[in-house]
């Protein structure tokens, strides 16, 4: 049975801790995503900046590009103008490190170099920007990313040329160079083929390496990524894992990969996480403390009241509860207190009646067992007066008196040995001799009572330690009372037996039964189901056997008869011959 205390913890822990620890899961989870999300988002917002400026760096040198041979195509200008004009270009525009403009055939008619040389157009790998061709980008000596870009030059609707230009982004180095997140994270920009354009650390840049196996870029090839999209990942590099969020170019085959160690980008969210755990374990320990200390001021009067209740099953009529409240524990505890002093003054009005039925039992006892000797007496005694020369009287007289002096003697060692029981003595017994012989000397008594009488002894000697007298006396009492109990031509059987290592005397009558509601209190003190006796026969029977280390049980059916069952011990010991005798 689950104790109160137990079952209001379970109660408190449902109502108010287990709500707080889901919603610590849920806040602490909620917080925790949230943080990665924002952390993740900022990535986002720097990569797309970045690939914002690039993208806008490269289409204005485009544009510039463009400018330039829309005024060389509208004029007519001589070569040495040409060359004029397009090293002229170059202090405004120092991104351009080479302008050359060549016929349709491919061959150079104006550059900003001193000499001409054969310059070619952008080939495989080019991409089409704003009516312009870009080639792939390469690193010059100085690790720049440089690419060539061509604008077609038209007159009357056909091709008459192009101008080249040899563009060397270094601001583009400059701007991935320059950004920084956190402590330790870096910007890097490589193509859709794993080239690797600008890097935050200029020593990757320097040893060229693929970035074709680039976890980030991976999965933006194999998700067949739009332009809008965003790849996010984390992944593990020299031993370190690190957070990446690649944004592709709109315009260009690009795309800009923010690196950062997870340890750093999500240190605050984890600090919140921290924090949040160490708030919400404050919390939960405060409310468990709060909890307990209001739980032991509610349930203590409660234990108070079931300890004080306890008691009083006890007996302890003493007992009294100390509720200092004036809820309705504190009234519960006062009407305790005003039942236990009522119980005190019943059980005192009990005992008085007890005592009062007890002595007029014992008074009824003694009346009914003592009035026919003592009448007895006092008759002879009258005579004796009349008669006193009577020798055939006199000893007619002396055996009456010697008859019911002994009845008296009987009644007092009754009402003796209920308060203070004799001792035995144990010496081996032969059951069966003791048994048979006490029938012998009571056949007369049940003859006269117009009863059958007959025994059955075990067919081997049975044998147990203890009083001869004591357990004549615990016989003799069984059988008279089954005497009594008998009608006219009833039956009455004694029987021995060793059973169960136990030697066994059964006295069964067919009488008229004892009810079921008494056969619980049938060995109690002056308890009888006679009309008349104190009441004390098998109270001290089941007294002198306990003293002997048995049993007694009896088995009764109203209007069918009872039978008595007494177990001893059985012993190995013999009984000696003088004993016997």
């Amino acid at each position: 049975m689950k104790r109160i205390s137990t079952r209001f913890a379970l109660m408190m822990a449902v109502a108010a801790v287990v709500p707080l620890l889901a919603y610590g899961a849920v806040s602490i989870i909620s917080t925790r995503d949230g943080s990665r999300r924002a952390v993740i988002q900022g990535n986002e917002d720097v990569a797309r900046r970045v690939g914002d400026q690039i993208e806008q760096y490269v289409i204005s040198h485009v544009r510039i590009l463009k400018a330039i041979a829309a005024d060389i195509q509208h004029t007519e200008l001589a070569q040495w103008q040409q060359e004029r004009i397009l090293r002229n270009l170059r202090e405004p525009f120092p991104e351009f490190t080479e302008l050359t403009l060549i016929d349709d055939k491919g061959k150079p008619v104006a550059s900003s170099r001193l000499d001409l040389r054969e310059t070619p157009l952008p080939g495989p790998g080019s991409v089409r920007l704003r009516d312009a061709t870009i080639s792939r980008f390469s690193l010059d000596e100085d690790l720049l990313p440089t690419a060539t870009a061509a604008v077609e030059i038209s007159r009357g609707g056909r091709n008459n040329g192009w101008l080249i230009g040899t563009l060397k982004l270094e601001q583009l180095w400059r701007t991935v160079d320059g950004i920084r997140i956190g402590q330790t994270g870096h910007a890097l920009i490589v193509t859709d083929d794993g080239q690797l354009l600008a890097h935050g650390e200029k020593s990757v840049v320097a040893r060229r390496e693929s970035q074709s196996a680039h976890p980030v870029l991976q999965m933006m090839i194999k998700g067949a990524a739009t332009k809008d999209s965003v790849v996010t990942a984390q992944y593990i590099v020299e031993g370190e894992e690190l957070l990446g969020v690649g944004v592709a170019v709109h315009e260009l085959p690009w795309m800009v990969i923010v690196e950062q160690p997870t340890n750093e980008a999500f240190a605050i969210p984890a600090s919140l996480q921290q924090l949040l755990v160490i708030s919400i374990g404050v919390a939960l320990f405060a409310m468990l403390f709060v909890g307990v200390l209001w739980g032991r001021r509610f349930i203590d009067p409660i234990l108070r009241l079931t300890r004080g209740t306890r008691d009083l099953a006890q007996g302890k009529l003493d007992t009294r509860v100390v509720i200092t409240s004036s809820d309705e524990l504190g009234q519960l505890g006062k009407a305790f207190n005003t039942m236990a002093d009522r119980l005190v003054e019943l059980q005192e009005d009990v005992r008085k009646k007890e005592r009062h039925a007890m002595f007029g039992r014992i008074a009824i006892g003694l009346v009914h067992d003592l009035s026919h000797p003592i009448q007895n007496v006092g008759n002879s005694s009258k005579l004796m007066l009349q008669m006193w020369d009577d020798p055939h009287y006199r000893e007619t007289f002396r055996r009456t008196l010697e008859r019911e002096l002994s009845l008296v003697r009987r009644v007092l060692d009754d009402l003796r040995n209920i308060a203070k029981p004799t001792p035995v003595e144990r010496f081996p017994i032969d059951v069966n001799k003791c048994v048979a012989d006490l029938v012998d000397s009571m056949a007369t008594t049940a003859d006269n009572a117009g009863l059958t009488m007959t025994t059955e002894l075990a067919p081997e000697a049975v044998y147990m330690e203890g009083d001869l007298f004591a357990l004549n006396r615990v016989t003799r009492n069984l059988i008279s009372n089954a005497i009594q109990a008998t009608s006219p031509r009833g039956r009455i059987v004694v029987r021995t037996l060793a059973k169960d290592n136990q030697a066994v005397i059964e006295v069964a009558d067919t009488g008229c039964g004892i009810p079921a509601e008494r056969l619980e209190s049938i060995f109690d003190d002056f308890v009888t189901t006679k009309r008349r006796g104190l009441g004390l026969g098998l109270a001290i029977s089941k007294k002198v056997v306990e003293q002997m280390s048995g049993t007694i049980a009896v088995t009764s059916e109203v209007g069918v008869g009872s039978a008595f069952t007494v177990r001893f011990p059985l012993t190995a010991s013999r009984p000696s011959k003088a004993a016997a005798g």
